[in-house]
């Protein structure tokens, strides 16, 4: 494989689900068909992601500039180690969850529950995903994330029943709200530094008011504490995730939370490594471990144990970021990866 191909690897993540999405609707009346296309599209996402953590483990970061475009007005994908690896666990787990969906067939999901939506649903999930971990700016990185609120929310509703849908209404409107904070966020970055790039903003951040750059700080942190959870802006997480399907709520467990820890961890250590608001984070992360698992003790329903039990390991992660140290983030990386694996399977 030449060079250039390699270099387009990086895109495989998102597209190739995004493509797997087509054709499943084109096949919507042949479920045999969708199960196939779905289960060798996310096979194929991950070879990808196993020749991009290679490469980029033996050859450094892996990045593609899309159109072109230079990489401070352009939309750029990075594959290094942390994105590669956490690439390959979501999709081995996404790959997993899939099987076991189909495996569970109209038993689990329950006979009003139209699996025609699923399997695309599913792979836009999937490229969500993907597109959030190699983002290397901002702006992609909200692309990303709406993707994710799109595809969550047509899967958490599947059915439509009566508290698929109230749970699917609150998702959705502290999703909308979130998103419009990441929107301001990214508009008061763009202003204050005349790009959205996150290596232009690791140099151009150092050359603002301190003032000014913790105000783009908290912003971000407020945006991505509410996407994965932390207290006290957790409190959807729990009424959201137990009504959807098991293998809905196994993906979202184990997935979508850990992309806002993961959007937490690449702007605190990559654009601001000063960390001015590590008292703040640490306080949250206590808060955080406390508050989830006083709540899940004080539940009867397994799947409600489990989602304040999700919110208090949270805290863990956070912990790790907001003490900004080697050994911190080594452990809160390590953390989110256990987590992926373990909250996905119980």
């Amino acid at each position: 494989m030449s060079d250039g191909l390699l270099d387009q690897l990086v895109l495989a993540p998102v597209i190739l689900p995004l493509l797997g999405a087509g054709l499943c609707l084109a096949f919507g009346r042949f479920a045999g068909a969708q199960r196939v296309i779905s289960i060798l599209t996310l096979l194929a996402v991950v070879a990808s992601a196993t020749v991009l953590l290679v490469r980029a483990d033996q050859h450094g970061p892996q990045a593609f500039n899309v159109g072109g475009w230079p990489a401070e007005i352009g939309i750029s994908l990075v594959a290094d180690r942390l994105s590669s690896l956490l690439l390959l666990i979501s999709t081995i787990v996404t790959l997993c969850v899939l099987l076991y969906s189909i495996g569970q067939g109209i038993v689990e999901f329950g006979r009003d529950t139209p699996l025609s939506v699923f399997y695309p649903t599913f792979l836009v999930l999937s490229a969500g995903v993907s597109n959030a971990f190699l983002s290397a700016d901002l702006f992609n990185l909200f692309v990303g994330f709406e993707i994710l609120l799109a595809s969550s929310y047509v899967l958490i509703t599947l059915g439509g029943t009566e508290a698929r849908v109230r749970s699917g209404t609150i998702y959705i409107i502290v999703s909308l709200a979130s998103s419009a904070l990441f929107l301001i966020a990214i508009a008061c970055v763009y202003a204050a530094t005349g790009t959205v790039n996150f290596a232009q903003l690791a140099l151009r951040l150092q050359d603002l008011p301190d003032s000014t750059a913790t105000m783009l700080q908290l912003l971000l942190l407020l945006t991505f504490a509410v996407k994965a959870a932390v207290f006290p802006l957790s409190a959807w997480l729990p009424d959201s995730y137990p009504t959807a399907p098991a293998p809905v709520t196994a993906v979202f467990a184990g997935l979508l939370t850990k992309v806002g820890v993961y959007a937490m961890l690449r702007t605190q250590t990559l654009m601001f490594p000063t960390h001015e608001l590590r008292t703040i984070l640490l306080w949250a992360s206590v808060l955080t471990m406390v508050v989830g698992i006083m709540g899940a003790v004080a539940q009867s329903d397994i799947k409600r144990v489990l989602s304040f039990t999700l919110v208090s390991h949270i805290g863990y992660m956070l912990f790790g970021i907001a003490l900004g140290s080697e050994l911190g983030v080594a452990g809160a990386i390590f953390y989110i990866i256990h987590h992926i694996t373990v909250q996905t399977t119980l």
